[in-house]
């Protein structure tokens, strides 16, 4: 298992690969480097993503989960780039419930790369994000992106420099 570490706006995050595909990003520092060819490539497009850049990350992924999860991750990642969907409209797109879209994206296992902060309550409100941070950061990553939500915070990161 490889894994690499950085510094991104939103925190120290590690990301992890095996057998050639990304299977986890955590928020937090590993204390070992062991960076793969996928890895670096990661680390660039989320780089560039948080300089703003909307790109099609193409990556290898190949997330843990449930065959549900699984068809909830997939119906992420159709998201686009600043734009968001309620958690009704994903359940219905997945033929589901909204709390089982929830707890989907609760266990999403590579955030960001697979873009569960993209989902919204029905209300277009912030609500759960699993992340370091929470909402604060789900909030960060949707301004970065340009999406509009409710109950915009009147807090800034650090480390992002984009004007909203």
């Amino acid at each position: 298992m490889c894994h690499l570490s950085f510094h991104s706006p939103v925190g120290d995050m590690t990301l992890f690969e095996e057998d050639g595909a990304i299977f986890a990003l955590e928020w937090g520092w590993a204390c070992s480097q062991d960076p793969s060819p996928t890895l670096l490539q990661a680390k660039e497009f989320l780089d560039a993503y948080f300089d703003g850049e909307a790109l099609d990350h193409g990556l290898p992924l190949k997330p843990k989960g449930t065959a549900f999860q699984h068809r909830v991750w997939d119906a992420l990642r159709q998201i686009p780039y600043g734009a968001t969907l309620t958690y009704t409209a994903l359940a219905e797109r997945v033929g589901s419930h909204a709390r089982a879209i929830g707890s989907a994206c609760g266990n999403n296992p590579i955030p960001i790369l697979i873009p569960c902060h993209r989902v919204l309550g029905s209300n277009g409100a912030l609500t759960g994000y699993s992340g370091e941070g929470g909402l604060e950061t789900k909030a960060a990553l949707l301004m970065l992106e340009g999406a509009s939500f409710k109950h915009q915070p009147t807090f800034a990161m650090p480390g992002i420099t984009r004007s909203w």
